[in-house]
C-alpha cells in the first residue's frame, strides 16, 4: 500500500472548513448542519445510496440527478445542494461522508462542545446517559457531545474518554493490570 492515502484528512478538512465558512457567511449554518446530519443518516441507512456514492463508474449526471431528488425530498438548503454538486463536479463526492462528518465536528467545536466517548459493560438507559452527560458538562465546564456504545467485553464498569483524558473503571482493565503485576512478580 502506498504512503499516499489518496484523499487525505487534510483535504477533507479543507472542504469541510470551506462549507462551514460559506454557511456561516450566509447565516444558514444551523440549517446546513441539519441537512448534513440528514444526509449522513441517509448514507448510513440506505445501502443503495451508500453503494451509489462508492461506485466510481457512476456518471456525474446521475449523481446530480440523485442529489436533485434528495434536495427536493429533504428541502436541502440551496448552498448545501450547490456544495454537493461542486463535490460531484470535482469528483470528490466519493468522500462526502468524511467531509460531512468533519463539517459536523467543526460546527460542534466552534460552539465550544467537547466530544466524549463512553463505553459501558451494562446497557445504559437514556436517563443514565443524560445524567452522565450532565455530570461531565459540569466537571469540564463545557457542553459535552456524547457518543455512547455498549461493550460487553468490559465485563463491568465504564470507559470515558474526553479529548486526551481517559477514565477506565472497567473490570477488564483491572484484570489486565492484575495480570501485568503477576507477570512482573
Amino acid at each position: 500500500m502506498s504512503k499516499n492515502k489518496g484523499f487525505s484528512d487534510t483535504s477533507a478538512n479543507r472542504y469541510s472548513l470551506a462549507l462551514y465558512e460559506l454557511a456561516s457567511e450566509s447565516n444558514s449554518l444551523s440549517k446546513i448542519e441539519e441537512n448534513s446530519h440528514a444526509l449522513l443518516k441517509l448514507i448510513s441507512n440506505s445501502k443503495d445510496f451508500n453503494d451509489l456514492i462508492k461506485d466510481p463508474t457512476i456518471s456525474r449526471d446521475i449523481l446530480n440527478h440523485v442529489i436533485k431528488n434528495i434536495s427536493d425530498n429533504f428541502s436541502l438548503e440551496v448552498l448545501f445542494k450547490n456544495f454537493l454538486s461542486f463535490l460531484i463536479a470535482k469528483r470528490r463526492f466519493f468522500y462526502v461522508q468524511q467531509i460531512l462528518k468533519n463539517f459536523n465536528e467543526i460546527c460542534s467545536e466552534k460552539r465550544g462542545e467537547l466530544k466524549a466517548e463512553i463505553k459501558s459493560a451494562k446497557n445504559l438507559t437514556q436517563q443514565e446517559i443524560d445524567k452522565i452527560t450532565q455530570e461531565l458538562s459540569n466537571n469540564f465546564k463545557s457542553e459535552i457531545k456524547l457518543n455512547y456504545t455498549h461493550d460487553q467485553s468490559l465485563i463491568g464498569g465504564l470507559v470515558v474518554q474526553i479529548g486526551s483524558t481517559m477514565i477506565d473503571t472497567s473490570i477488564k482493565k483491572k484484570l489486565q493490570q492484575l495480570e501485568t503485576r503477576m507477570i512482573e512478580a
